[in-house]
């Protein structure tokens, strides 16, 4: 396996820069899209695509869940419309991310003292 691919310590960080994706992860690294996806599924048991759909979307519900809007998640994730980005939300999570955003509001508790 290619040697280049084990010195890749941060590959959530290399997503981000290759824009979520695969061919540009790729074009980073250096190989070609194939060997990245021989190599994904030699180490993770998924391909690139996968991967990346899956740490897309869960690095979307930390930024919803620390008050960022479903417009400027999708924007930060590199998706052009907001509207694409939620049909991906609700397909991996199974709602919409305002749903989501909603649910996940902090709480704030009164507290009585006697």
């Amino acid at each position: 396996m290619n040697t280049r691919l084990n010195y890749a310590q941060d590959w959530l960080a290399l997503a981000q820069q290759a824009s979520w994706s695969v061919s540009q992860m790729a074009k980073l690294c250096a190989i070609s899209v194939r060997t990245l996806e021989r190599y994904f599924i030699k180490t993770k048991g998924k391909t690139p695509k996968v991967w990346l759909a899956e740490q897309r979307q869960h690095r979307a519900m930390v930024l919803l869940q620390n008050g960022s809007t479903v417009k400027e998640t999708a924007a930060c994730l590199g998706y052009n419309h907001a509207g694409n980005f939620s049909r991906k939300f609700r397909k991996h999570w199974g709602s919409y991310p305002v749903a989501m955003k909603l649910h996940t509001k902090p709480v704030t508790a009164v507290i009585v003292v006697k």
